[in-house]
C-alpha cells in the first residue's frame, strides 16, 4: 500500500495534469489493483487536497463532471491578463435565454419568447448549443412537438457548478433585468476557471414580467 503523502501527491498531479474534470472512479484506476485505495479513501483524500488548497490561488472543487482545479475568482483581473485576446461580449439576449433555459429547464424556445416578451434569435440558440450549454432534452406533448431545452454537464463544470440546484436561488422575478443580474452571476463565476470574462452588452428595451420561480430539476 502507497503512504498517504504519496496517494495525495498523485490525485494532485493527476488533477493538474488532466486538463479535465476526473471522477473518483478515473482516480481509482490510476493505481494498481494492490495499490488502489477505497472510493471512501479517494474521497478523504479529495477533502485533505481541498483543505491544503483553501488559502491558496488555486482551488479544488467538485463540479457534475468530476473534481478539478480552479484558480481563484478573486485571482482574475490577475491571470487574464496571460491571455492577449479579448474575451468575447455576449449580448443581453443571450444571456437572458441562458438564464432562463438555466432557471426554468427543461423549456421550449416559445416559452422563452414568452417570458422575453420578444423571438428568440436562432443563431443565440445555435451559439449556446455549439458551446455545449444546452441540448434538447425531449419534445413538449403539444401541438407541434416543440423541442426541450436543458442545460448541460458542460455548462455546469464551466460555471464551477454540481448540479443545478447549486444555481443562485430565486424566489420572485421582477423584471429581465434582474434575471440579466443573475446570468451576469453566473458569467462571473467563470472567473474561477481563469477563462473568459463574460459581459452583457446592452441591447433592445426589456419588457418586465413577474413569476415565482420553481424548483430546478
Amino acid at each position: 500500500m502507497i503512504e498517504k503523502n504519496q496517494q495525495i501527491r498523485i490525485l494532485e498531479a493527476a488533477l493538474f495534469a488532466a486538463g479535465k474534470p476526473l471522477t473518483v472512479n478515473a482516480l481509482q484506476q490510476l493505481f494498481t489493483e494492490e495499490e488502489e485505495p477505497s472510493t471512501t479513501e479517494i474521497k478523504d483524500l479529495l477533502q485533505e487536497i481541498q483543505t491544503l488548497y483553501a488559502d491558496r490561488g488555486l482551488h479544488l472543487i467538485e463540479v457534475a463532471s468530476g473534481f478539478t482545479f480552479r484558480i481563484s475568482a478573486d485571482l482574475g483581473p490577475w491571470v487574464s491578463k496571460l491571455w492577449e485576446e479579448k474575451a468575447p461580449r455576449y449580448s443581453r439576449a443571450f444571456l437572458e435565454t441562458l438564464a432562463i433555459i438555466a432557471y426554468r429547464q427543461p423549456v421550449t424556445r416559445g416559452e422563452i419568447e414568452f417570458i422575453r416578451g420578444v423571438t428568440v434569435n436562432v443563431q443565440v440558440i445555435k451559439t449556446l448549443q455549439e458551446r455545449e450549454w444546452i441540448q434538447i432534452v425531449g419534445h413538449k406533448d403539444v401541438p407541434g412537438k416543440p423541442a426541450l431545452f436543458a442545460t448541460t454537464k458542460q455548462f455546469l463544470d464551466y460555471f464551477g457548478l454540481k448540479t443545478a440546484a447549486e444555481l443562485p436561488q430565486l424566489v420572485m422575478m421582477q423584471s429581465l433585468e434582474s434575471l440579466d443580474e443573475e446570468a451576469k452571476t453566473l458569467a462571473i463565476a467563470a472567473e474561477e476557471g481563469a477563462q473568459e470574462v463574460v459581459e452583457a452588452s446592452q441591447e433592445e428595451a426589456v419588457p418586465e414580467f413577474s413569476f415565482e420561480e420553481e424548483a430546478v430539476s
